[in-house]
């Protein structure tokens, strides 16, 4: 028989078809798996140790799938639990879990996974040579881990395992790979390694790989051979173009994806519509490797304030770009003079949203659009700094002429202050490997039963 892996959504905290999980369950599967998150949002959720996801959307999500898990009698786990997976967030996680269990008179084995690094044992690692740089290469010496608010190390298949293999009703993991806790149980059971790889990589987002992407609820099942995708939700249908397509996701190389361990390689893959809805991949192989963990750091590295403009008359808007390097230039000459701040002591940005507030100098569109916000965004030491910036810019964004001989401007402010806090800023610092003697020793497992029958 297959392993039957059932997948709730790409994240816990996105929502899914709930009519869609109930027709998964009544498949039977082996286990439920979700992720919690990853870094795609930013260094904000690593560096202060938080979730992206509100909480009681995250329970109210949680609380179906442990009804539904009962309702199977097989294992849930989730991994990268409250976005970043510090120790923090899988102890958040652990509190909502014996909070709804209480509510729903559940009794249950609790597994907690923690991936959190002390910033010692990472300098220790360093000086023994056993971490090395990740494309793009940061600088990295034995000061840089005190410097990080969080280290994680990226779990994999063996820890969630290891979890799973204490029984555990529930496997709360912190940061892992995406991949991971998907392909845990495949692997353990013995299905084909390359299966198990390809599968989890097309699964990590749930319905993505469908032509009902915001349904979630997928199935896969793993076999000897390759596996078979499906998904839940009414009129939905796996095609091969994109089940295919999803290992463009996210993955520098759509053809090869590194894990903890080796390296899938699926450039031998076929995709086959099986029936109407689902699609069967094989030929994938798993390349086995020595054993490392990526490691992610973030730290603080500033603080900001930002203020907002929108400039609507059409000369103005036409004369963006000119407008924007007058006011900088302008606050660069007022900054120092009047805060007595050097240069490098705070950072400015202008974006134009509407033009270019994503892309910034790399935008190759033209466009005319009938009216411009301009983004103030002022970086300092501290918060305070940060602030008097965006207020001494606030006279010249609202007023400032495209030059000293035209009428006084005025522009419009969208909401009064228009400046706020952002407050700390952080910056991603470590994105390397840590080679592991024991796939365990940078991990902490843990087992819990609570009793609410």
């Amino acid at each position: 028989m297959p392993t039957r892996v059932l997948i709730p959504a790409g994240a816990l905290g996105l929502g899914f078809d709930v009519a869609a999980l109930w027709r998964g369950i009544e498949t039977r599967p082996d286990i439920i798996v979700i992720d919690g998150g990853s870094t795609d949002s930013g260094p904000h959720y690593l560096g202060t140790g938080t979730s992206k996801y509100s909480r009681a959307a995250t329970k109210a999500e949680w609380k179906l799938l442990m009804e539904a898990r009962a309702r199977a009698g097989v294992p849930l786990a989730i991994g990268t639990a409250g976005t970043c997976g510090t120790d923090a967030m899988v102890d958040r996680m652990y509190d909502i879990t014996c909070e709804i269990a209480a509510e729903l008179g559940q009794s249950l084995k609790i597994a907690r996974l923690y991936s959190e690094q002390d910033p010692a044992a990472v300098e220790a690692a360093l000086k023994a040579g056993k971490i090395r740089p990740l494309w793009p290469e940061q600088p990295l010496d034995e000061t840089v881990p005190d410097t990080c608010s969080h280290i994680v190390a990226l779990a994999g298949a063996e820890q969630i395992t290891a979890a799973l293999e204490t029984g555990a009703d529930i496997v709360i993991a912190g940061r892992c790979t995406d991949t991971a806790p998907i392909a845990a149980l495949p692997l353990l059971r013995g299905e084909h390694p390359g299966a198990a790889w390809h599968g989890a990589k097309i699964g990590e987002c749930g319905a993505l790989c469908s032509t009902n992407p915001t349904s979630g609820v997928i199935v896969i099942d793993f076999d000897r051979t390759g596996f078979t995708v499906r998904p839940m939700a009414e009129g939905a249908r796996c095609t091969p173009e994109l089940v295919a397509a999803h290992m463009l996701y996210e993955n520098a190389d759509p053809q090869i994806l590194h894990e903890p361990g080796g390296r899938l390689d699926v450039r031998a893959a076929s995709h086959e519509q099986a029936d109407e809805t689902a699609v069967r991949v094989s030929g994938a192989i798993w390349h086995e490797g020595p054993y490392g963990v990526k490691l992610e750091g973030a730290r603080q590295v500033g603080f900001q304030s930002c203020a907002l403009v929108l400039l609507r008359d059409p000369a103005y808007v036409a004369q963006a770009e000119k407008w924007c390097a007058l006011l900088e230039a302008r606050l660069h000459r007022e900054i120092p003079a009047r805060l007595e701040l050097a240069r490098g002591d705070y950072h400015l940005e202008l974006r134009q949203i509407g033009r270019n507030a994503t892309l910034g100098a790399l935008e190759t569109a033209s466009a005319s659009p009938a009216e411009i916000g301009v983004l103030l965004i002022a970086t300092a030491a501290d918060q305070a700094t940060a602030r008097e910036i965006a207020r001494l810019a606030n006279p010249h964004l609202l007023h400032m002429p495209l030059s000293d001989t035209e009428p006084q401007a005025t522009h419009a402010f969208p909401f009064s202050p228009p400046e706020w806090d952002r407050g700390a800023l952080h910056e991603f610092c470590l994105n390397h490997v840590l080679a592991c003697d024991d796939p365990m020793t940078p991990f902490r497992l843990c087992t819990d039963e609570v009793h609410h029958a």
